[in-house]
């Protein structure tokens, strides 16, 4: 996570607001993205409130808007004006993979200056989630085109941690917008394909894809730890304010932050892709 984030501190909590008391978390969704927000909603604990603009970027080829996302951060940031945002999450992964880990730190680390708050992305959420419990070696599900999981490959090996396994999705995925149509039913029958034997972790990349249903059974299956971009962007997001947020325990099936089987069951339903 970028090193300008303060960790906790105890410090004293915003001012009394009607909703957010605990805290106000801002995210910038990628624009056609439909997960993030109620995965976030299901994620964040009772008394954390979410803001959302839109990453803005190219419409018509994948890569360069990817990149234009973080390029342009600092606009999809002004647009919050005068919205009280104790932390911001930059909620996709992709653009992290295709400039790397310093400069991904250098750009949001400018942009928190500029801004006055954490930001994490969740790439850097994910890294701090596998370094805070231990876990090097990593089967990977990423639902992207081949150019993006070479590039997700290098990533996460310059940060020093191991593949030792990866999948994908039975999708056309040129345009990487395509993995919005990825359902649970597909993540569950692809993740098949992971070796997860010498697996220290399973990481579901990409933030577009729905993961909350997956999780559990995968756990069930691997007996392995389950992260995916949103948990951990959720997770590191409460790491990131100078005070403490009641976090509810992880039960079976979760990992980095409990309740949220329970909160996406009341607030989504099971899902007709259940």
């Amino acid at each position: 996570m970028n090193s300008n984030q303060p960790p906790n501190t105890g410090e004293a909590r915003p001012a009394t607001r009607e909703y957010g008391q605990l805290a106000t978390f801002g995210i910038g969704v990628p624009q056609a993205n439909p997960t993030v927000e109620p995965e976030l909603w299901s994620l964040v604990p009772s008394g954390v409130s979410l803001v959302t603009t839109r990453l803005q970027g190219s419409r018509t080829k994948s890569e360069n808007r990817l990149v234009d996302y973080l390029t342009n951060l600092a606009t999809s940031l002004e647009a919050f004006d005068t919205a009280p945002i104790d932390a911001f999450g930059f909620a996709c992964t992709g653009t992290s993979y295709l400039v790397g880990a310093p400069e991904e730190e250098r750009q949001i680390g400018a942009c928190a200056d500029a801004f006055g708050y954490p930001i994490v992305s969740s790439a850097q959420a994910i890294r701090a989630a596998l370094k805070e419990f231990g876990l090097r070696r990593i089967a990977l599900f990423a639902p992207y085109p081949s150019w993006l999981i070479k590039a997700s490959e290098a990533y996460w090996t310059n940060c020093g941690l191991e593949i030792v396994s990866t999948a994908t999705v039975p999708l056309d995925t040129a345009d990487t917008r395509n993995v919005y149509l990825v359902r649970t039913p597909m993540v569950l029958e692809a993740a098949a394909a992971l070796q997860v034997e010498k697996a220290d972790a399973i990481v579901l990349t990409g933030t577009g894809m729905p993961t909350l249903r997956a999780i559990p059974e995968l756990a069930r299956r691997s007996g392995k730890p389950v992260l995916s971009s949103n948990l951990c962007l959720a997770w590191a997001l409460l790491k990131a304010l100078p005070w403490s947020v009641p976090v509810p325990a992880p039960r079976d099936g979760e990992f980095l932050i409990g309740g949220w089987v329970d909160k996406l069951r009341a607030q989504f339903g099971t899902g007709a892709s259940q």
